[in-house]
């Protein structure tokens, strides 16, 4: 695998920590000077020269007289240094945003571009994990979903038929038994962080709750005493208990020793992602396009429709500070334009947010992401506040280690959840 930054994933870690670092002295605003700073954690990476290449032309055929800078930020520190930058009321112009927790927390500081995106609403896709209140803090670039990925090849050798995976729980269980005996692991899972049960609350997510449970939760209004929700976390300790995750799950980092494991054909299936990692290009590289799979989630509760789950995975939004909001808007836009998406698509192979680039040469594999996002849902675990996730994610680890039960994994996130 190409070694990059985590782009659009690394929502799912909080990024809590204590940065050590520090921002860069070229981080402060200067937009009245004729100069616009963007913090990211992604533009010194090599794959992301054609795409902002061709961000900054646009930019540049609206504002000749304007300079951008980028200051690439390491993400493991990226949130902590822009709170700090937040908090003195000083720092980039535009930044970069995952979808979900890390924006909606920040709103305070951000400008709403409702204003100066409206031409773009019909292109892009993903605009609600940017929004809050009514208001859009964000320019898409990516979608963030979370397929299932599987190893045609595992399936083969375990006398399954890789053209027809399980479509129900039960079903999908006694798969597993069978890949066991075929020498491998059921899922590949990496928990180390916490992340693996976000993405498994997702995955199960349409499967296991009704219609209006769903809807509802995305809304807002989440009964974690229903049994549905409890069912999910049910079957992530089943999965624990029955062996079919990969041996120290609590051990492994998702990122990226969980995808190794699939990809070296340890693990019949994986919870992956659409984005720049862990995604259908990376596992192309390994499996070959012929051999990798994606399927529906098998289905918990009866009467259940799968659907994927995705949001907008990351976006550009607009500092309060900036002198001036419609030419630092204007930037964010072209760097969600259809040529600098594009780009992006073609050398970092992420699912871009304008829905219109044709990605039919990737395989089978991306054609069936993309046939799938018109009866997508909004993943569950976006819709959660990051303090509730970062809870979430040390009680899933103590459901694999069993030293706490799933009512009381939900008693304390009903709490937290509620608490906002």
């Amino acid at each position: 695998m190409r070694q990059r930054a985590i782009w659009s994933a690394v929502l799912v870690v909080g990024l809590a920590l204590a940065g050590c670092g520090s921002a860069s002295d070229s981080g402060k605003s200067t937009s009245s000077d004729g100069k616009l700073v963007v913090w990211d954690w992604k533009s010194g990476e090599p794959f992301a020269k054609s795409y902002l290449d061709k961000a900054k032309a646009d930019f540049k055929k609206k504002h000749a007289d304007v300079e951008v800078e980028f200051v690439a930020q390491p993400f493991d520190q990226y949130y902590t240094l822009l709170g700090a930058a937040i908090q003195s009321g000083k720092g980039p112009d535009v930044m970069l945003f995952n979808g979900g927790g890390q924006i909606r927390d920040r709103v305070d500081a951000l400008v709403p571009l409702d204003e100066y995106v409206a031409e773009d609403k019909q292109r892009l896709a993903g605009w609600e994990a940017f929004a809050k209140d009514g208001k859009t803090y964000a320019a898409p670039v990516t979608l963030q979903g979370y397929p299932i990925y599987y190893n045609k090849e595992i399936y083969q050798k375990a006398g399954l038929d890789p053209a027809s995976p399980a479509t129900t729980w039960d079903k999908f269980v006694a798969d597993c038994a069978a890949i066991a005996k075929a020498g491998a692991k059921c899922f590949a899972l990496g928990n180390k962080e916490g992340v693996g049960i976000q993405f498994w609350l997702s995955s199960l997510g349409s499967t296991t709750l009704t219609a209006a449970e769903y809807d509802g939760w995305i809304a807002g209004k989440r009964d974690w005493n229903s049994p549905n929700v409890k069912r999910i976390f049910q079957t992530w300790k089943e999965s624990g208990d029955k062996k079919m995750n990969s041996d120290g799950a609590n051990s492994t980092a998702m990122f990226n020793d969980s995808f190794a494991l699939f990809q070296s054909g340890k693990a019949a299936h994986v919870m992956g992602l659409m984005s720049d990692v862990g995604h259908w290009q990376d596992f192309n590289e390994f499996l070959t396009a012929e051999k990798l799979g994606v399927m529906k989630a098998p289905v918990v509760t009866a009467g259940t429709t799968p659907s994927l789950p995705y949001d907008g995975g990351i976006g550009y939004a607009v500092a309060k500070w900036t002198k001036d909001p419609k030419v630092a808007a204007d930037l964010a836009r072209s760097l969600s334009s259809a040529d600098a998406l594009k780009a992006f698509y073609a050398d970092a192979g992420a699912i871009a947010a304008d829905t219109t680039i044709d990605v039919s040469a990737g395989g089978p594999a991306v054609s069936t992401i993309v046939s799938e996002l018109k009866s997508g849902k909004p993943a569950l675990h976006v819709a959660l506040s990051s303090k509730t996730l970062d809870l979430m994610g040390r009680l899933s680890q103590q459901l694999l280690s069993g030293s706490v039960t799933v009512d009381e994994v939900v008693k304390q996130l009903a709490a937290s959840d509620q608490a906002g």
